[in-house]
């Protein structure tokens, strides 16, 4: 078994998206064994199909730029190299992400774009729940909060799809053994 720890940017405004829609717009994620060893990371920024702009908002908390999205490809190609990533070796997977916002927007994309979704459902945990219960907490904790929890130092840039990702990973490695899934 391998494990996908992964995070996502989407399209983002400070109120209701244009056309009701949030679109992601970089995929950055781990794969870990089930020994806690990192085998590989991926990153890839997507330009947004039905938002083509991003809001000064987005940009701000993300710190991805217009010029990011706009050389990327869009979401079906790129969703076809992280899917060739995760199943490289031919293992079995587990999506893991912080939180379930990731995985509906994997599949809102997916149905956005009338792409097979197969391949997130029964392949996903929600690690953000699973902590509070590991850590006895009474509330859920954000990444970066449970990360200085940890006694880890949080690198990289906060709200970038692949900081989240290895900020995750280095919880998901020291609890290894405890994860359910």
């Amino acid at each position: 078994m391998i494990f996908i720890i992964y995070d996502l940017e989407a399209t983002c405004w400070r109120g209701r998206p244009p056309r009701g829609i949030n679109e992601i717009i970089e995929i950055g994620a781990v794969k870990v064994n089930q020994y806690g060893e990192k085998l590989g990371s991926f990153e890839r920024f997507i330009r947004p199909f039905v938002n083509p702009v991003l809001s000064d908002f987005c940009s701000k908390l993300t710190s991805i730029q217009q010029s990011n999205v706009d050389n990327a490809q869009f979401y079906p190609r790129v969703i076809e190299e992280f899917k060739d990533w995760i199943f490289d070796d031919g293992q079995d997977y587990l999506l893991c992400s912080w939180g379930s916002f990731d995985k509906q927007f994997l599949l809102n994309d997916c149905e956005l774009h009338k792409l097979d979704s197969d391949w997130v459902e029964g392949h996903y945990t929600d690690l953000k729940g699973q902590y509070s219960d590991i850590k006895g907490l009474d509330k859920d904790k954000g990444l970066k909060a449970a990360v200085k929890l940890e006694g880890f130092e949080f690198t990289g840039v906060h709200h970038r799809a692949i900081s989240d990702a290895e900020n995750l990973a280095k919880i998901f490695i020291k609890y290894v053994d405890e994860w359910r899934y």
